[in-house]
């Protein structure tokens, strides 16, 4: 008979063999594009660096890419890109974007080989990528009906355009996209809706086309009306399956568009997309806005003034007066911002991670969607701490010298502005999981897909985990739960046959020892993909 030890010790022989015939870069094999990095640039890059979109250079065949073959290896392995700015150590999102370390790796090996091709005949075919848009075919595209002239006088402008939706009957949304017609000087944009007619009157009143909004929409209600809006980098926010926004029939779209300073003038004629829910919304979105003043219902713990040459940190405080689950959150500032971080404290003292954003980027940002829901009772404290360099050291300062920063909408004021959007607890949403709920990049599926096994949500774990992965092909696969040496410790999914693509698994870990543990799944054509998970009992 084996000895305990023996059967460990095989165990473990047999991972690592699984694990180093499913990745060449630790055999020595050859890595080439057609085999390994076409799939891996197709499915996080390419949705960005094509024609029309935000990348500067195309990467959508194998000349785009080993062209720039060396650069992408700096910027992937320095963690610029794919852009993410939040820590992963702090809490987890659907919509993130990434790449594993044995998919970096891969591309380093490539790039020390020359960068060679490989069997052309065996090149996945170019993803087939939406026209016009990050997300797919629209319901409803709405076109400014002119061009508008922005001024290079080196100031900012902010004008509000009334887009007719020609709607007869209220459309559940399920999302809003801008298509900016000169991305050069579309510095964000703020959309709502009129149903009064007030934001149409507003236009004939002004002779050029829109009319002025700084602060807002020019109608109150309008504030309160708002959807996700947009800011260089971030992905159009898909609301998940039975949540969403109604736009009532006969309303007209407001589009507070911030456009930059520039010294030439320059026009843009911008374009929205509007996407309708496919299935009935059983729940409205709501937001809650923290902002540096008491209508807001923030308390901040001093006035939002930062002095020149000086780096300040506030604390804001929130107090939810229902109770709420949040599903997604968007942080904003200007140039001055340093860091984010966020978090809810409890009733009970405990305390749960919504974003940290360490080293704040201007160009990236976005919202960002919790995988499940995150549940705030009333009496919560949503802690908001956001920090700004006013000083020479930081290099997109935009006054030089510095000068004293208060809080505005232009470019060369600063802003706390955390809106985090939530509806109201229902009991179970503690169970929801949003499967469906993934970013732009995520969506685009390639003809061949990866066998690969997400990281598990959320870990630490003491109770219930959410486990996601991806199968290349229709087949059998297993899912185990194995001690760090190797020993099988809960057979998790055994030889079950799953279609090809995206499955959800759910695991109880409650009857599992404190410790750390590997997740590995396992198909019969010998792909492996393990994720590591703490568990905390």
């Amino acid at each position: 008979m084996k000895t305990s030890s023996t059967v460990k010790l095989s165990t473990v022989i047999i991972l690592l063999s699984s694990i180093l015939f499913a990745n060449p870069s630790l055999t020595g094999q050859a890595v080439t594009f057609s085999d390994q990095i076409a799939p891996i640039i197709y499915n996080n890059c390419t949705t960005c660096h094509r024609q029309g979109e935000i990348g500067p250079m195309p990467f959508t065949s194998y000349d785009e890419v080993s062209a720039w073959g060396t650069m992408i290896n700096e910027v992937i392995q320095s963690n610029y890109m794919p852009p993410w700015p939040p820590s992963k150590d702090y809490s987890r999102f659907s919509n993130e974007r990434g790449l594993t370390e044995s998919e970096k790796s891969l591309i380093a090996d490539w790039i020390d080989q020359g960068m060679p091709r490989g069997d052309v005949a065996l090149e996945p075919e170019l993803p087939q990528f939406p026209t016009g848009s990050q997300i797919g075919t629209p319901d409803l595209v709405l076109t400014m009906a002119e061009a508008y002239e922005h001024v290079g006088n080196g100031q900012d402008q902010y004008r509000v355009f009334v887009l007719p939706t020609g709607l007869t009957e209220d459309k559940e949304i399920a999302a809003i996209e801008l298509r900016p017609g000169n991305a050069s000087i579309v510095h964000h944009a703020l959309f709502s809706y009129d149903t009064s007619g007030e934001a149409q009157i507003l236009d004939s009143q002004d002779p050029a086309y829109g009319y002025d909004g700084f602060g807002g929409f020019g109608i109150d209600e309008a504030f309160t009306r708002q959807f996700p809006g947009y800011v260089p980098g971030q992905d159009p926010y898909i609301y998940p399956e039975t949540l969403g926004k109604m736009l009532p029939a006969g309303s007209d779209i407001l589009v507070q568009m911030h456009y930059g300073p520039v010294y030439t003038d320059q026009s843009d004629q911008s374009t929205v997309n509007i996407f309708f829910k496919d299935e009935p919304v059983e729940r409205q979105v709501s937001e809650f806005i923290m902002l540096p003043f008491a209508f807001s219902g923030t308390v901040l713990d001093k006035p939002f003034f930062i002095p020149a040459d000086k780096v300040e940190t506030f604390h804001g405080q929130f107090t939810s007066p229902i109770d709420a689950s949040i599903l997604a959150i968007a942080p904003h500032m200007h140039l001055l911002g340093q860091s984010w971080e966020v978090y809810v404290e409890h009733t009970d003292g405990t305390i749960t991670n919504l974003i940290n954003i360490p080293d704040w980027d201007f160009n990236w940002q976005g919202t960002y969607n919790f995988p499940r829901f995150v549940i705030v009772e009333a009496g919560a404290t949503v802690h908001a701490i956001a920090s700004y360099d006013n000083t020479e050291d930081n290099p997109v300062n935009p006054n030089v010298p510095p000068q004293l920063v208060t809080w505005g909408e232009k470019t060369t004021d600063e802003m706390y502005y955390l809106p985090i959007s939530y509806v109201r607890y229902q009991d179970g949403d503690e169970d929801i999981i949003f499967d469906n709920l993934v970013s732009s990049t995520s969506q685009i599926q390639l003809e061949q897909q990866r066998t690969h096994l997400d990281h598990p949500y959320p870990n630490p774990a003491s109770d219930l985990v959410s486990i996601t992965f991806t199968l290349s092909a229709r087949q059998h696969a297993n899912l185990e739960l194995r001690s760090l040496d190797g020993a099988l410790v809960k057979p998790l999914i055994e030889s079950s046959l799953y279609e090809r693509g995206s499955h959800s698994y759910e695991l109880r870990v409650d009857d599992v020892a404190s410790g750390t543990y590997l997740l590995v799944l396992s198909t019969p054509t010998g792909e492996i993909s393990t994720q590591q998970i703490t568990i905390t009992n």
